[in-house]
């Protein structure tokens, strides 16, 4: 647009030039024909003046041939100049005095001619006459020569203007030339560049036409388009292999595509597209289709309204085949079924550990205890050693039991979150300690914890277990030394949140002065029934840190430990906001 608009503008510069190149070569060639017409007149006058002294003189009619073709001759001269200075006002009112001139001049000749054929040419009036001959001669003359002298001074005039025009001329020519040379030099970098740019978008849409194809193949898609204005369907050529057709295998219509609809689903099929005609838009719609060797597939469809420059209005649409999600849709359902059967066995598993294993345990501890107390007399000493070997299995077994039906509580689907104080959960669980931290003198401080969304019965558990883990390892000859600390921090700052997907986290963290552990076990004490001491030495079933492990992850949160054997342990709680 902007060379053509410098072009037009150069054109139309070009033009103005030229036409005032040409209308000042018309000027100068107007006024040198002026000019010669008016020596021409004053020479038909001066050839009409001497033939007609000559005929006074000899009364010979034969010279007056010139006087009498002067006037016809001067008449077409006059009419020339006329033409020639018809845009000259002064130059018209100098040759219509001009005119009276030669009017009263050749008056004059018709009177002095009376006097000739009379023989009256020695009077004083014949005289007067001759004289005034030559007095209109001189005017005419003078007339003659004011206006060549105006055209000779407007000739210098147009000749000037006409040598700048003519000396203008190269150098405009050249300008035009040069920036013609210009715009065609950025035309041709234009059309290059332009050039580049299509072959590039070219290959990119080819690219992403034949990424498109695979995507269609390997995705199972398929499009097609509907031309409103012209009410007719285009399809890909996956479209037709979904549904189990060669490309272009049939006419591309809404009738064609309905043969492969599942009869059940025809008719709602049918009303959903005549709905898309009528709105110009197609939700998400499902429906199976019959492929010609009887295998059922379902589909999905979706199709959006799109319009071009020219107002073209199109609907692109897509479908899919689904069929593998329904399958893997159905099988997770059976899965989920599986998994609540499951759930429901584990369900009567706690029941029976909680009613129908307890009772027996129960009966068992109830007779041993009768036995110390009234048959222990009864018994030799290797009696009772097992008597109270048989206490201690008892009494372990229902330790094993009550922690399998608390990690079994920590599975439960139905966990409701609630705003909970911190504080009032961790002082609930120092109570349930309370006799221990007694027994063993135990120093616990604490920070002021925040109030946060959680399952309060859980984090009280947690809270509980780790109170527990730090009395029970403390050294035996020291007073345990509990501190509990709080701070809030971002993800971003703390390196053990690298795999958090939350922006912040409250930071809890229970460092104890007990036995310690080798970081190495750092992963391994998290673990179901893992022990780092023989059974002998400490008691515990190796299930209260796995507990620990599942409630954090209960709250999206992470748990990290951090031990040096003889010194103590750490454990880090992140729970989110």
């Amino acid at each position: 647009m902007v060379s053509l608009f410098v072009i037009l503008l150069i054109g139309g510069f070009t033009y103005k030039h030229i036409s005032n190149l040409t209308d000042s070569t018309k000027l100068v060639v107007a006024t040198y024909k002026v000019n010669v017409e008016l020596e021409q007149v004053i020479s038909y006058l001066k050839d009409a003046e001497n033939g007609h002294r000559y005929y006074i003189l000899t009364k010979d009619t034969l010279y007056l041939a010139p006087y009498l073709n002067a006037r016809e001759k001067v008449n077409i001269s006059f009419a020339q100049l006329k033409e020639l200075i018809n845009d000259n006002t002064k130059q018209k009112e100098n040759l219509i005095a001009l005119s009276k001139l030669i009017d009263t001049l050749f008056t004059n000749f018709t009177e002095t001619d009376a006097f000739v054929t009379n023989n009256q040419t020695n009077t004083e009036e014949f005289k007067t006459y001759f004289f005034k001959e030559k007095v209109i001669m001189d005017s005419m003359r003078r007339q003659v020569n004011d206006m060549i002298a105006y055209e000779n001074k407007q000739l210098d005039d147009r000749q000037k203007r006409f040598q700048n025009n003519l000396q203008f001329t190269p150098l405009f020519f050249y300008f035009v030339l040069l920036v013609t040379l210009v715009l065609i030099i950025i035309s041709f970098n234009k059309i290059s560049v332009d050039f580049k740019n299509t072959k590039r978008i070219n290959d990119q849409l080819l690219v992403f036409k034949e990424a498109t194809i695979q995507l269609e193949e390997t995705g199972k898609h398929g499009n097609w388009v509907w031309h409103i204005d012209k009410n007719e369907f285009t399809f890909s050529d996956n479209f037709y292999r979904v549904l189990g057709e060669e490309p272009g295998s049939f006419k591309p219509t809404l009738d064609n595509l309905m043969k492969f609809v599942h009869p059940d689903d025809k008719k709602k099929l049918a009303k959903e597209m005549e709905q898309m005609m009528q709105d110009k838009d197609l939700p998400f719609i499902y429906f199976r289709i019959i492929q010609k060797d009887g295998t059922i597939k379902h589909i999905k469809e979706y199709g959006k309204l799109l319009s071009n420059i020219d107002g073209e209005k199109r609907i692109i649409g897509n479908i899919t085949d689904i069929s593998d999600e329904i399958e893997n849709f159905l099988e997770l359902e059976e899965r989920n079924l599986e998994l609540e059967r499951n759930n429901k066995e584990l369900s009567d598993f706690n029941y029976v550990a909680s009613h129908d294993l307890q009772e027996p345990l129960r009966k068992i501890q109830t007779f041993i205890s009768r036995l110390e107390d009234k048959e222990s007399k009864n018994f030799s000493n290797t009696g009772l050693q097992y008597l109270e070997r048989i206490n201690i299995a008892a009494t372990r077994m229902r330790l094993l039991i009550d922690d399998l039906l608390q990690f079994s509580r920590t599975n439960k689907p139905d966990k409701k979150f609630v705003i909970t104080d911190l504080n009032e959960l961790l002082e609930n669980a120092k109570q349930d300690v309370a006799e221990i931290i007694s027994e063993k003198k135990a120093i616990i401080t604490s920070a002021m914890l925040p109030t946060a969304s959680v399952i309060p019965f859980q984090v009280q558990q947690l809270f509980l277990n780790l109170l527990s883990n730090s009395l029970k390892y403390s050294k035996n000859d020291t007073p345990p030394i509990i501190n509990v600390a709080y701070d809030k921090v971002k993800t971003k700052e703390d390196v053990q949140l690298n795999k958090a997907t939350k922006s912040s986290y409250h930071k809890i963290t229970f460092s104890d002065n007990g036995i310690g552990f080798e970081q190495k076990y750092a992963d391994r004490i998290f673990e179901i029934f893992s022990r780092l001491h023989d059974k002998g030495e400490y008691s515990g079933t190796g299930v209260g840190l796995s507990i620990c492990k599942k409630i954090v992850e209960n709250h999206q949160g992470f748990i990290y430990a951090q031990g040096e054997p003889h010194i103590g342990a750490i454990f880090t709680i992140y729970l989110h906001e």
